[in-house]
């Protein structure tokens, strides 16, 4: 692996050249006005996937446009089982759910024999391009969906401009139609520029970010274990003091669990003790749950969104399904809480003779950006001529698997961050009127393609 500290005798091709230098007017020059002349096409790219989103482990539609035109720009691309691990991705959905999602990508004009090499939900991409000697760049890129009912108000943006949401139920509430926009903008602007960088790029548009279920079946693959500096992104609504936020950090370690609780059935009234009721079960769980005891050392969450129980006014319930998460401000305080939860859920079932399992269905770690590579991020802006916020750290209270990313390369001795896109939206992430302004993907284009060539220049 090189190592990322910087210095020529770390990366030979550089020569005498300082590796923190940002880009040179020149380069910098190209990619604005390469980004600029593509801006029309980003757009057009944007709104389709806007308009056809697909849920995490479904995104067989968008992984064969993303196939196909990486294929097309010459990149090396591994697709199906060589993108995930297969016994390390997690909630996938049923095989009902996911035949209708095969077939409506079918349906829709997917090229069958893409389709055929990623069934069995093994979506997502990784595109590799070698390029002479020099450090490895990864960069990751997220392509799911979230199951939440588009707006269709007149004045909502998609609905007047005819890309609303085509799959009722599903949208793209959270901009991850404008990640893929920009991982496939860098990609085509990169290898239209090979001539201005040596090394190694590597592109990961990741499936089933949506609940913590993707990322660490590709790190279990192996692909981030060559990766010197790594790159993510996401849009950000929160702050429009600039065009980016080079680092975040703070994003909270998170479990999530489906809860089973299996009983005996019986009458209500004419014999009720040879029942083993769940309900009660369920409601014991719930309250303890919540009364879990804080940790001293920073915030957690516990929550329980979901909860089905199988019985009727006069039938003891025997099965019941819970569907919960814990949240620590650090991998430790969130393990503390998935212990004392599991420990719960244990002890309501064990109270009423109950059958029990638990289910882990996505999860992440704590994550925390490099703070030299947020400075080269922040010169290359300004040599881009786009705003860095500052300070150039974000907290970032939800949860994010790129973490998993992120934790590979920085225990191998590489470097990564977690650049924040910000852009103004009629409402917040994971809301039915989410909606970026299309101006971020030029400028996500042209602050991923500056930061590759900053870190892997190519000698004189």
């Amino acid at each position: 692996m090189i190592t990322p500290e910087g210095g020529s005798d770390n990366i030979g091709h550089n020569g005498n050249k300082d590796i923190m230098t940002a880009i040179t007017d020149d380069i910098a020059r190209r990619i604005n006005d390469a980004a600029a002349q593509m801006t029309d096409e980003l757009v057009e790219w944007r709104r389709d996937f806007h308009r056809y989103p697909e849920l995490g482990f479904q995104e067989y539609r968008t992984t064969v446009i993303i196939l196909e035109r990486l294929t097309d720009w010459g990149y090396e691309v591994l697709y199906g089982p060589d993108v995930c691990e297969a016994d390390e991705r997690m909630g996938l959905p049923g095989p009902d759910a996911d035949a209708a999602a095969f077939q409506r990508a079918l349906d829709e004009g997917a090229d069958p024999a893409w389709l055929e090499r990623i069934k069995d939900q093994f979506t997502g991409a990784v595109a590799i391009m070698r390029n002479g000697e020099g450090p490895t760049v990864g960069m990751r890129f997220d392509i799911d969906a979230l199951p939440i009912h588009e707006a269709d108000d007149d004045d909502f943006e998609p609905a007047a401009k005819g890309f609303r949401s085509e799959h009722e139920g599903t949208m793209h509430a959270c901009g991850h139609d404008a990640h893929i926009t920009i991982g496939l903008g860098t990609a085509k602007l990169l290898a239209e520029m090979k001539d201005s960088w040596s090394g190694t790029l590597k592109i990961i548009f990741q499936p089933a970010e949506e609940g913590v279920r993707g990322a660490k079946s590709i790190v279990a693959k192996g692909h981030l274990d060559d990766v010197d500096f790594m790159l993510a992104q996401h849009v950000d609504e929160k702050s429009q003091d600039g065009d980016i936020c080079s680092g975040a950090g703070g994003a909270l370690a998170t479990t999530k669990m489906d809860v089973n609780f299996f009983g005996r059935s019986a009458h209500a009234s004419g014999a009720p003790e040879e029942g083993r009721n769940v309900v009660p079960a369920v409601a014991t769980a719930i309250l303890n749950l919540y009364a879990i005891s804080r940790h001293s050392h920073g915030p957690s969450r516990v929550n329980v969104g979901k909860v089905i129980i199988d019985g009727g006014r006069n039938i003891i319930a025997d099965k019941a399904h819970l569907e919960i998460e814990v949240r620590g401000d650090t991998t430790e305080t969130n393990e503390y809480m998935e212990k004392r939860a599991r420990a719960v859920i244990k002890a309501a079932a064990a109270m009423y003779e109950l059958e029990y399992e638990i289910v882990r269905m996505g999860e992440s770690i704590s994550l925390d950006s490099d703070r030299e590579l947020m400075e080269r991020i922040d010169a290359v802006a300004a040599e881009l001529g786009l705003k860095a916020h500052q300070p150039n750290w974000m907290e970032a209270s939800g949860s994010e698997d790129y973490a998993f990313m992120m934790d590979r390369v920085q225990a191998n001795g590489g470097k990564a961050t977690f650049i924040r896109m910000l852009t103004a939206s009629p409402a917040g992430a994971h809301n039915r009127k989410f909606c970026v302004e299309e101006k971020v993907l030029p400028a996500g284009v042209r602050i991923f393609t500056g930061a590759a060539i900053n870190l892997m220049p190519r000698g004189e």
